[in-house]
């Protein structure tokens, strides 16, 4: 068998006990013209294979006689000495002789939270750079992040996903991700059961990447401030990866320890803002796509529009389509939409200035800035007299600051009223195009 006959070449190039540890265990699971699968115990382990011996076997494969062999490997239900059969339940993992036996600690993780999933934009694209990086053991950000963002804008999301990436590409690094409360708590426990110097040692020389999340908790508590403190110094010292996660800026935790906040603030700070509106339709048009919703183009800027809190709430307007849908057997129409949207948002917001010049920004694809700018081109010009013309109309500001918001003084609007007033009594289509604009204003933010 050709498997057989490579083992045996394979046992004349590699040492004994290397060939025992990591070739023995391997089965030939398929074999054709092209390719050559071959089973071990489990990810780590052919993970571990496939970078170091790869060249060994297919080397040792030509010899055999078959040369152009594709060489693949997998794990699973099937394998021999699989610690996950029954009968080897008792039985430890296969593992290099120098990793120490203290393994990653990592709270559950979701699978939906990959960096793949995550939608970037120009509000979090920073963050999502910086944890990437420090997933890939990139040192051009530096190794330590703290990573500040409210509650649903994605914090755990890039947490999650540094978590996954690493557990699918490096899996023998030692990665300790928990939050700061389970921090807290596994102190707790090791000084009542006198095991300080086992924290101690899981912490400073068994963890290449420590993960804190909600850091903000540690807020009153000395103890595990100056624990951590101690850890974070050790780390950074033998050039470790720290990331931290917290809803308040580091700044701005309040009853912690002032060497304890500068050590946070040490390496690179960054934040998470609300998404902005195409972030947002990029957002809803995965989740829809992930839910199996088919929206339309419409539909989706209009919840981008409406929504501007947390992703939680555009979740939540994807699963109350999707349970409508269902339940009443019938497509999305826009009156489900919209009646989805109202309950998330309250209602009807309020109109003002700035979201009638937003409103009328995005009818005409033109940004606010355009709006604010200098520019007398007619496509930039137009969008800014409209605006100040509906402004007028559907509000109760002064002049002054209608101005404001697109960077004009009052006697610019008094202007702009008075032209589009005239163009509508003259130009049926500048009335038709009002008309329009007004409906649809009516439609979405009334």
């Amino acid at each position: 068998m050709l498997w057989q006959k490579t083992k045996e070449i394979l046992q004349e190039k590699i040492p004994p006990s290397i060939y025992t540890l990591w070739i023995e265990p391997l089965e030939c699971t398929q074999l054709d013209e092209s390719k050559i699968v071959l089973t071990g115990p489990d990810r780590f382990f052919c993970t571990w294979v496939a970078e170091k011996y790869l060249q060994f076997i297919e080397e040792s494969l030509a010899e055999a006689g078959t040369k152009g062999l594709t060489v693949r490997f997998n794990f699973g239900a099937g394998t021999v000495n699989n610690p996950l059969l029954p009968g080897h339940e008792g039985k430890e993992q296969l593992r290099l002789p120098s990793i120490p036996r203290n393994k990653a600690t990592i709270r559950t993780l979701n699978p939906r939270y990959t960096f793949d999933e995550f939608m970037v934009g120009d509000t979090n694209a920073l963050a999502q750079s910086a944890c990437r990086a420090l997933a890939e053991n990139d040192s051009s950000v530096g190794r330590c992040l703290f990573l500040q963002a409210t509650t649903g804008l994605g914090k755990s999301h890039l947490s999650h996903s540094v978590a996954h990436y690493i557990v699918n590409n490096a899996p023998g690094t030692r990665l300790h991700y928990l939050t700061a409360q389970q921090l807290t708590a596994e102190m707790v426990r090791g000084i009542k059961s006198n095991t300080m110097e086992d924290f101690k040692d899981k912490y400073h020389k068994h963890c290449d990447v420590l993960l804190v999340e909600d850091v903000h908790a540690l807020n009153g508590r000395t103890k595990t401030q100056a624990e951590l403190a101690e850890v974070l110094d050790v780390l950074l010292e033998e050039d470790k990866r720290v990331i931290f996660t917290s809803a308040i800026p580091a700044k701005d935790i309040p009853n912690i320890n002032q060497g304890f906040r500068s050590r946070l603030s040490s390496g690179l700070v960054t934040s998470i803002n609300p998404p902005d509106f195409k972030t947002r339709i990029l957002i809803i048009r995965r989740k829809a796509k992930n839910s199996g919703l088919d929206l339309s183009e419409e539909f989706i800027q209009y919840m981008a529009e409406n929504i501007k809190g947390d992703i939680r709430q555009l979740e939540s307007a994807i699963v109350g389509i999707k349970a409508k849908k269902c339940l009443l057997n019938m497509e999305p129409d826009f009156h489900m939409v919209k009646e989805v949207v109202n309950e998330i948002v309250g209602g009807s917001q309020e109109l003002s200035v700035e979201v009638i010049r937003d409103f009328i920004a995005r009818q005409f694809k033109v940004s606010v800035h355009e709006i604010q700018s200098k520019s007398r081109k007619k496509a930039i010009a137009f969008p800014r007299q409209v605006t100040m013309y509906m402004a007028r109309r559907w509000t109760n500001h002064a002049l002054v600051d209608i101005g404001r918001a697109v960077n004009r003084d009052h006697s610019t609007v008094v202007h702009s009223i008075r032209v589009i007033t005239e163009a509508i009594a003259r130009k049926g289509s500048v009335r038709g195009q009002i008309d329009h604009l007004t409906k649809k204003m009516k439609d979405q933010l009334l």
